[in-house]
């Protein structure tokens, strides 16, 4: 199966960058609190999951948010059988807003061991994936943790990562590849010299014709992932917030060219249940502008 070569060209050669927009059951509660809502507001996982998907409904059917600056938007399982404006999630987001659709697969993860956590195990991943493919998603994200310099955790967590994407490729999919480095790390940029060594070894591996995206923490060296950005196996490179503010984040990403922002918290930063729609896109509009701006630095 091939990928959409529409969608393809759009994120190996659009500006912007890849809105996060997959809190997951665990990460819901406080995306909420953040947004106004604290948890008196649900009784139950339901009405959890409707409040955080009517934060994101209004995010996306925000006149703010469009594909000319916003590339791709990765979702929540969740979202993927629910709808925006009508259409179905990833529907909407390619048709109304050309914003390329990706879901988060993972369903969390493992203790630590090693200095890192893996994935836990994905039951009933290849009918996940035959059924993001027939809704219009493009590529998938599945997240693990380092949390040291262990090498042989950081090989475990690079081995799982690379054989799911290949699974991701097999069923026409592009896998968002990301091993994030805990950035309370104390050994932060010794990790990164181990990850991007392994990373380039397994991407060497990897057929051009069937290129991978990354996703990894903002490195302590500016520009340290510039070999990653330029391989041909990889179709791009995003950074995730991991813990800093939207301001440090950006200011960060600036400084290393090439790669571009996929922002969760950070995006959602200053946003609040409480504002008009007015004040809301305001300020959604001079949030995606400043990702934006930091994305093409």
């Amino acid at each position: 199966m091939t990928v959409n070569q529409e969608q393809l060209a759009k994120i190996a050669s659009g500006k912007g960058f890849i809105a996060a927009l997959d809190q997951s059951g665990g990460s819901t509660p406080k995306a909420l609190k953040l947004y106004g809502v604290e948890e008196s507001a649900y009784n139950n996982d339901a009405e959890m999951f409707q409040l955080v998907h009517d934060m994101r409904t209004r995010i996306v059917t925000s006149p703010a948010f469009g594909g000319d600056r916003v590339f791709g938007a990765i979702l929540f399982e969740r979202t993927l059988d629910d709808s925006f404006a009508g259409q179905e999630a990833a529907q909407y987001l390619w048709n109304t807003k050309q914003v390329v659709p990706f879901l988060k697969i993972d369903k969390g993860l493992e203790d630590e061991a090693n200095g890192v956590q893996l994935l836990k195990p994905i039951p009933g991943l290849a009918e996940l994936l035959a059924r993001a493919k027939a809704k219009g998603v493009f590529g998938t994200k599945e997240r693990s943790v380092i949390k040291a310099n262990n090498a042989a955790g950081i090989a475990a967590v690079l081995d799982q990562q690379f054989e799911l994407g290949q699974q991701v490729l097999a069923a026409g999919l592009v896998p968002i590849i990301e091993p994030e480095v805990d950035i309370k790390a104390a050994d932060k940029a010794e990790i990164e010299v181990t990850l991007k060594k392994g990373l380039l070894e397994r991407l060497d591996k990897v057929d051009p014709k069937a290129p991978v995206i990354l996703k990894l923490t903002l490195p302590t060296v500016d520009g340290y992932f510039q070999e990653l950005v330029a391989h041909p196996s990889v179709l791009k490179v995003v950074a995730l917030s991991g813990g800093y503010t939207r301001d440090d984040a950006n200011a960060k990403l600036a400084r290393n060219p090439g790669v571009v922002a996929s922002f969760s918290r950070a995006l959602t930063e200053g946003l609040s249940a409480q504002q008009s729609d007015e004040q809301f896109n305001k300020a959604l509009d001079a949030v995606i502008e400043s990702i934006y701006q930091a994305s093409i630095a």
